[in-house]
């Protein structure tokens, strides 16, 4: 009886590290009192500007964090425009910041 190495090795298979996670962007989405929109300190001058903005938003991988900031003294029908937008277009990293002066 020999007590060579076997010629059939067990070849164990190599693990695969995950992917890095990849932090999203965060993008400050500010509403003033007159309805003017800045994107991250950008003016925003028109609706589809906007549209724009939040198409490109949802096509990225990952899509950024939209903090959507309105100003206390903004109509609320501003800030349910750019909501619905965002959710037509695909935007679903999407939240209210500051947004005490709906909740009273």
């Amino acid at each position: 009886v020999s007590s060579a190495p076997s010629k059939h090795a067990i070849v164990m298979p190599q693990a695969n590290p995950p992917p890095p996670i990849v932090q999203p962007s965060v993008v400050d989405l500010v509403i003033d009192f007159d309805g003017t929109i800045t994107w991250n300190g950008t003016n925003i001058p028109d609706r589809p500007t906007l549209e724009n903005y939040l198409q490109s938003a949802a096509l990225q991988e990952p899509q950024p964090e939209i903090h959507l900031n309105p100003n206390k003294l903004v109509k609320y029908s501003y800030v349910a425009l750019v909501l619905a937008e965002a959710q037509r277009l695909g935007v679903v990293k999407i939240g209210l910041v500051g947004n005490q002066q709906f909740m009273e």
